[in-house]
């Protein structure tokens, strides 16, 4: 068996669900089966003028958008594209049982925290030995393209988090304007936080309101949330050695301000902080472009703004004032990466088929369809006049230039696991933030060092 499949059943295995468990015994029956005939086994007849396109827009109106793209990149090669919707709770465990069983796709979408697992696990194409280059894309999405120097996936497009405030309540609290630093931002949550300790004792619990959103037990969400939280404080996972700092002074800051945060909020899993900001219910929570399309559909009234990571790099939680803001703090990059299949059945074709649908042109044109699309990676695209008009892009755009992709590791996943078990177990006082971050720097240092 290969080392791919050896990981495989490694990410089975760590996943908390039911499916998980189903996946598990379904997957094994597929690899058994692939054992037996491994090195007979006869590659899948398709068509030389068809391929098969696995992706995640599986929304209506994301299909729509998608198959009009696509229907024109038929047409202009005389090709038949087939496309298989995904979920992002389901496609991955998917993607891994179709690379086990030699039933992948010619050309498949992956999240940008993926692509490395995929391209060190040997089942995606090379594409620097076909002359493919990221000039024109973004910088800082090349990481997640690359493994060993060589890329293996082309961004597509690509967001940001930054963080939504609501107008009123700011006001309120006594606030004339937004803050800019992390001590500033706890002393406002805190603020509105007491204007919802008063309507809970008015008797208005039911529609009481909250400081801050606070991600909790949330998989592959709640990192999300906190390596902003790191990053903007100054530290990070993995230095540029790939040495593990988890358990940095800057990263325990930030964790008890995140905490801090958390006290004078309430703590939810990303879509229900979504639909309570909407309901006007949080004074300030981290999310993407998305949750402007759904205030603009369930509560165009809202009064609220966007702004920037605040900064922690110069203030003690204690401390500091807005005066002592040099600049914004980081957030993380969200990009979705398309790329050609290792046993890909027609790769010519595929590979045209990347280059044509991660084009600006064709970026562009699903935000035009819809918000949640991202920004595209294509340079060119990402600068023009739409997707600068689009609301609160402006501040998109500016936090997306002060924003990092997660570390590039053939383990995150693994790496991301311990991450968001130490930010829970902080969160509901198993351990102090020292100490859950001491014991997330011992496990992931054990992963790092893995053979």
């Amino acid at each position: 068996m290969t080392k791919f499949t050896v990981d495989y059943m490694s990410e089975l295995l760590r996943k908390r669900s039911f499916f998980a468990l189903l996946s598990l015994f379904t997957a094994l029956l597929l690899l058994a089966s692939q054992c037996a005939r491994e090195g007979n086994q006869e590659d899948v007849i398709t068509k030389p003028d068809e391929i098969t396109f696995w992706h995640f827009r599986s929304e209506p109106k994301q299909r729509e958008a998608l198959k009009a793209i696509v229907a024109r990149f038929e047409q202009e090669n005389n090709c038949k594209v087939n496309l298989v919707d995904l979920t992002w709770g389901e496609g991955k465990a998917k993607l891994f049982a179709a690379f086990n069983s030699d039933t992948a796709p010619d050309v498949v979408e992956l999240g940008g925290d993926w692509v490395m697992q995929f391209s060190s696990g040997g089942v995606l194409k090379n594409l620097t030995k076909s002359k493919f280059t990221l000039d024109k894309f973004a910088e800082n999405t090349h990481p997640a393209a690359m493994f060993r120097d060589s890329i293996y996936a082309l961004p597509w497009n690509l967001n940001s988090r930054v963080m939504f405030y609501n107008k009123d309540l700011l006001k309120k609290a006594g606030f004339t304007k937004p803050p800019t630093t992390g001590a500033e931002l706890l002393r406002a949550a805190e603020a509105i936080n007491a204007i919802g300790d008063a309507q809970t004792a008015a008797g208005n619990a039911g529609s009481r309101v909250y400081g801050f959103g606070a991600n909790g037990s949330d998989e592959h969400r709640l990192h999300k949330k906190i390596l902003p939280f790191f990053w903007s404080a100054g530290g990070t996972v993995l230095n540029d050695s790939g040495k593990v700092v988890i358990n940095s002074k800057e990263n325990i800051e930030a964790l008890t301000l995140y905490l801090a945060l958390a006290r004078a909020g309430f703590i939810e899993t990303q879509r229900q902080l979504d639909n309570m900001f909407v309901r006007g219910n949080l004074g300030f929570w981290m999310s993407g472009s998305w949750l402007v399309e759904k205030i603009a559909r369930e509560n165009p009234q809202l009064e609220y703004g966007a702004m920037l990571m605040p900064t922690l790099r110069k203030s003690s939680i204690e401390t500091a004032s807005l005066n002592t803001q040099t600049s914004s703090g980081a957030s993380i990059i969200g990009c979705n990466y398309v790329a050609v299949t290792y046993k890909a059945h027609n790769p010519i074709l595929a590979k045209r088929f990347i280059l044509y649908i991660t084009d600006g042109k064709q970026s562009l044109e699903l935000l035009k369809n819809f918000q949640d699309a991202g920004i595209p990676a294509d340079k060119k695209a990402m600068n023009d006049d739409f997707v600068r008009s689009l609301p609160h892009n402006d501040i998109f755009l500016q936090q997306i230039t002060q924003s990092q992709l997660p570390p590039m590791h053939p383990h995150w996943l693994d790496i991301e696991k311990v991450l968001e078990d130490a930010v829970v177990e902080a969160l509901y006082g198993i351990r102090s933030p020292e100490q859950a971050l001491n014991r997330a720097q011992w496990l992931i240092t054990d992963i790092v060092t893995r053979p």
